[in-house]
Order: structure tokens, then sequence, then C-alpha cells
């Protein structure tokens, strides 16, 4: 049986945007519970804070000096809904190191593959700001990592959150050694990710799903125009931006997964670049969703491929 290693540094809990935010800690505690409970033979892998070279390979550097002095001084950011405080820091340096973390033991060999649950998320984090919750851009600060310092040439990003990652699509859109593929609800926030964006090479693909959607057009849709697309483009490595927001008791889309649709979307990918695939945690808000959603999620990237 493959193994499957875990990220969860217990600092990316203290981070708080305030009361009644939707990106709350409990997020992770529940997460945490589930698991716990479920009493999968995950393997636990030790995170580092990224470092400031890690980030500055996806971010400017005033962007970071901008967010750390954000964060120590808890000062308002220019966006509502993405707030920090002190301990938001450290819980955005350990959420980019645990990325890069699972990434090493993967290619190091000590686990298959890995779930990654950090906050604060990624992927709505641009070059130069902060936003949708979202600090640093996790998932492509991984990527570059790869593509820096292992044999890795060509990265593959699945991005499964009920909102586009426009920030992903972004880092990697004149990159043909990177093929961003997302599943999102439109019309919603962030507004972009048309189908029309296909990127240098045509290594970017959008798929809009009207409100209402059901998961088995969701499962197809990876498994029809996705994994085809994947396939050719023949990545060393596989990166998941995990949202769990597009199940059908999310406050925050209006999609009708259940935990079996995401079960079976990592069905159909967890083979692809020889097995290496690491996953990293992106929304879902509505708790229980959320933690039955992960656990289905984590059975399947820890059991045979098909």
């Amino acid at each position: 049986m493959p193994t499957t290693g875990l990220v969860l540094p217990e600092a990316c809990i203290a981070h708080s945007q305030g009361h009644g935010h939707p990106e709350r800690p409990e997020r992770l505690v529940e997460i945490r519970r589930v698991l716990d409970e479920a009493g999968l033979p995950l393997t636990p892998i030790e995170t580092e804070r990224a470092a400031i070279e890690d980030l500055r390979r996806n971010h400017t550097q005033h962007h970071i000096e901008l967010i750390e002095h954000t964060c120590r001084e808890e000062a308002y950011y220019p966006d509502p809904d993405t707030q920090m405080i002190l301990a938001s820091w450290e819980a955005a340096l350990l959420a980019a190191g645990g990325g890069i973390a699972a990434c090493r033991a993967v290619m190091e060999g000590s686990v298959d593959t890995a779930f990654v649950a950090v906050r604060p998320p990624g992927h709505h984090a641009e070059k130069d700001r902060a936003m949708g919750f979202c600090l640093f851009n996790n998932v492509a600060v991984a990527a570059r990592w790869l593509q820096a310092n292992t044999a890795v040439e060509r990265v593959a990003i699945l991005d499964w959150d009920v909102h586009h990652g426009n920030g992903t699509q972004h880092a990697f859109y004149e990159d043909d050694t990177v093929y961003y593929a997302s599943i999102h609800e439109h019309p919603l926030f962030p507004g972009t990710g048309s189908p029309k964006e296909r990127g240098k090479g045509d290594t970017t693909l959008n798929i809009q799903m009207r409100y209402g959607t059901p998961g088995d057009t969701w499962v197809a849709a990876v498994k029809e125009q996705i994994l085809p697309e994947f396939e050719r483009f023949n990545a060393d490595f596989l990166l998941i931006s995990a949202g769990f927001d597009a199940h059908h008791a999310d406050p925050l889309g209006g999609q009708l997964l259940d935990e079996s649709h995401f079960a079976e979307m990592t069905d159909l990918v967890k083979g692809l670049a020889n097995g290496r695939v690491v996953s990293l945690l992106e929304g879902g808000y509505d708790l229980r969703g959320l933690g039955q959603s992960v656990l289905a999620h984590v059975q399947a990237l820890g059991s045979s491929s098909k």
C-alpha cells in the first residue's frame, strides 16, 4: 500500500482573521480530529518555515515585507476579507513551508503521497497581493521549489476549489513547464478563470460550473477533460489545490458534491506523475463537510492506483 504523509503544523491553527470569519482555526481542528479518529496510517512530516528565498520565487520582495509588517503590527490590510494578526506570520511561513516539506518527503521516498493541512490557504495570492483569505501562494511556492531544487521539470496543478485560483493561474500563465487546470463555479469570486484563457503552450485549462452542478459532472470533467490533458503534458509531479468548498453544505459555494466525489477525483489523478502527488488544503468552510471530504480524499490518496 502507498504511504501517505501528513503536514499539520500546530502554529497554523493560531492564525485568525477575526470572529465570524469563515476561514477559521476550527477548520484544522476538525481535520485533525477526523483523521485521528479514523486511525489512518499517516506518516507525520515535520515542516519548517519557508525561507524568504523560497517565497521570492513567486512573490515580490515588497509583498513579503508588507505581509510581515502587517502581521507584526496587526495592521489593516486593504482587503477586508484578508486580515492578519501577529501569529499569522508564523502560520503563513509554515503553510508555504509545509508544501515544500511534503514535496521533499515525496522526492526523497519517505512517503509516496502527502496531504498538507495548513492555513492560511494560498491559491488567490498574487505575486504582489494578498486576497481571498490567502497571504502566500503555497502551491506556487511548492512548484517553484521543486523546479529549483530537484530533477522535476514539469509540474501539473489541479485546482478543484469552488473558487478559481487566480494567483496560481497568473503565476504560470506564461510558463509552459507548469500546467494549471481549474474546475470552479462561475459566476463567483474572484471572477477570473475563463475557458478562453489557455496560457503559453495551452497549459492553462479552466472549466466553469454553473450554480447547482451535480458532483458527477465535476468527476466527469476531471476524467474527460483534465486527465487527457495531464497525460499529454506528462508532468514529473502533481500538485492538488484541494479546496472542499464545492461540497453541497458549504456556505460559500453553490455546488452539489459530497465526499465521495472528492475521492473519485483523487482516484482519477493519483497515478499521474508516477504517483508523485502532494495535495494542499485550500477552501472548505462547513466543518462537517470539510472533515468528511478530507478523510475521503486522504483515504483515496493512500489506496493503490486502479
